[in-house]
């Protein structure tokens, strides 16, 4: 038998015997504090290593061999044991402190044994928490989570430490908002990964690490309360920043929203204390006010850390929508807020962007997306104030960004009503933003859009636009207008997009055909519209222009849709006739755009 097969046998013996365990640990414990008594660092942190190697074998053993109930039990002795140890009113404080740097890690992995195992791990954490310094146990509690972290995905190995954190952050008495922050990383890091990677039968446990989260909260609190001045505004940021990148962890597809609303509420608690407002928060303000208070020209680790802030201060104030008596702890009423961001364009532009993180994020449910568009509906369905010389170009990449969001609900969302009101938004969205730049913000979508039912619809929506730009132009009050406007002078650029890809050749076809259908409708309406008014404002009906679209555009989807229909014609299966009814509409248009181009030649 191999040395490593004799130790495990002993020790799965030890494990049946709890006679000879309970030996075992108390033998292993009184050499830790007797090496450390003696003054023998070498000899003390042999002994400590020596501990933690034992723990760590019983820890796995008893883990790899779940249905082994004799050990569950028996492992509670070697917890009681070090519980009383470390307890005891005579021990020396320099054992406590040896012990203490491989006991959280340790011990935590105890915590998915039985639930028996999983209050003594929280007992111990949380005797070393008070029996050590608070800046050195906090600093290995962090190292222990980082340890954790590694290997175990489930929340139980962490409750306790996070419990253990809360302890000790209450106990800081110097320093407080530097080792507050130098922990933070490694707790939002944690709970990050555990959001993301816990399985479904440990929602309980989550819950349970949730709720310790929180009560860290109230640990930074408390400790605030008792700071003045620059120090406390500090920390208040800091708690903020917490609250916000926490509020941004837990709403998610787990646990389940209605399960987070008693969290948030217990967060969103703390806004007022931070000096954060629904208003700060949805337009952004507030959010880069305490990131540059705490972070700074912060490294890498403090900055990822808080890479979710700004989600989480969107998020703050859907959940006042989503519930009233989370609004109501905020002190905060929405009807206020809609009309702040209804007066001013830039703050509604502002919020428009801050909303986008939610819109296009995987990460949230679509009960939160909803809500995110009943918010954007909330703030647009009104009588919004607009200033068309202001240059919104610095905005334009959030609002474009809060654009694609709405496209992909349009597209991907089951609830029949959602789709139609993210529609509804999206055009008023798009008719927030001054003309010219929504030309270039439509293009945009346009090109990058992987649907054609939504590239049939912004063609659409394109369309619109020119019909009623040419209303304007011939209505008395445009009579001396000078300027052209790019929808004019720039729609043949839509066309052709559809029409003739950038990629070469014709569009591919029954897939593209919806685009290409709302591309020729566009093109016969120019003509139209030209040809009515004795005008040319768009150039369609200037000579090459024609001679372009009827040979680079019209005459090759004419060669390619007769290809495909004398290829089906005689086909009766259900993918022929989907081709034939996908392909007649664009014909008939096709056609028609034919012999218009042909009249003005």
């Amino acid at each position: 038998m191999s040395i490593i097969g004799s130790v495990e046998t002993s020790l799965s013996r030890e494990l049946s015997d709890r006679t000879a365990l309970l030996s075992r640990v108390q033998q292993t414990l009184e050499t830790c504090s007797k090496s450390v008594e003696s003054g023998d660092f070498q000899d003390s942190s042999a002994a400590v290593g020596s501990l933690a190697a034992f723990l760590g074998s019983i820890s796995q053993t008893v883990l790899s061999n779940p249905e082994n109930t004799v050990w569950k039990e028996n492992v509670l002795v070697v917890l009681m044991e070090i519980d009383n140890f470390i307890k005891s009113p005579s021990l020396d404080q320099a054992v406590v402190d040896a012990v203490s740097f491989e006991l959280p890690r340790e011990v935590a992995k105890f915590a998915a044994v039985s639930d028996k195992c999983q209050e003594l791990v929280r007992t111990i954490i949380e005797c070393l928490a008070t029996r050590c310094n608070p800046r050195d146990i906090l600093s290995i509690f962090c190292e222990a989570l980082a340890s954790l972290s590694e290997v175990f995905k489930s929340p139980i190995f962490y409750i306790s430490l996070f419990s253990g954190i809360s302890k000790v952050f209450s106990a800081i008495r110097r320093r407080q908002f530097e080792q507050v922050k130098a922990a933070m990383p490694v707790i939002l890091n944690v709970l990050k990964l555990i959001q993301g990677e816990s399985d479904d039968e440990d929602e309980v446990y989550l819950r349970d690490l949730i709720s310790r989260a929180v009560s860290i909260a109230y640990s930074i609190q408390a400790v605030a309360v008792d700071l003045v001045g620059r120090k406390k505004d500090l920390l208040c940021a800091l708690l903020g920043l917490y609250i916000l990148q926490t509020t941004a962890l837990i709403t998610g597809e787990k646990p389940a929203l209605s399960s987070c609303t008693a969290f948030v509420l217990e967060l969103s608690k703390f806004l007022p204390q931070c000096g954060l407002s629904y208003f700060g928060l949805i337009t952004g303000s507030d959010v880069e006010r305490i990131t540059e208070m705490v972070l700074g020209e912060g490294d890498d680790d403090f900055v990822s850390c808080f890479s979710f802030v700004k989600h989480g201060a969107t998020l703050a104030v859907i959940w006042g929508q989503i519930s009233d008596e989370v609004a109501k702890s905020v002190g905060k009423d929405l009807e206020s807020l809609k009309s702040k961001l209804q007066g001013s364009q830039i703050e509604r532009w502002q919020a428009i962007g801050m909303l986008s993180y939610i819109l296009t994020s995987l990460d949230y449910p679509w009960e939160v997306k909803r809500h995110g568009v009943m918010l954007l509906l909330f703030v647009m369905d009104g009588n919004l104030s607009q200033d068309r010389d202001v240059d919104c170009s610095v905005y334009i990449p959030g609002i474009f960004s809060a654009l694609q969001g709405l496209q992909r609900i349009m597209v991907y969302a089951s609830d029949a009503m959602l789709r139609k009101t993210a529609f509804s938004v999206l055009k008023q969205l798009l008719g927030d933003i001054p003309s010219d730049q929504r030309f270039l913000v439509l293009k945009a979508l346009i090109t990058n859009s992987n649907s054609p039912s939504m590239s049939a619809i912004l063609m659409d929506l394109a369309k619109e636009e020119i019909f009623k730009e040419n209303s304007e132009n011939i209505s008395s009050e445009c009579v001396n207008r000078t300027v052209p406007s790019c929808w004019s002078s720039n729609a043949l650029e839509l066309v052709e997009f559809i029409l003739k890809p950038p990629h070469g050749g014709p569009p591919s076809l029954p897939e593209q055909s919806e685009p290409v259908l709302s591309a020729l409708n566009l093109y016969r309406f120019l003509l139209i519209m030209e040809s009515s008014g004795n005008t040319n404002r768009t150039g369609v009906l200037s000579k090459d222009k024609l001679h372009k679209a009827l040979h680079e555009w019209l005459l090759p989807l004419r060669s390619l849709v007769s290809g495909i229909e004398a290829e089906n014609r005689d086909d009766q299966t259900e993918a022929a006739t989907f081709t034939i009814c996908a392909v007649n509409p664009v014909q008939l248009v096709l056609y028609h755009c034919i012999e218009l181009v042909e009249e003005r030649m």
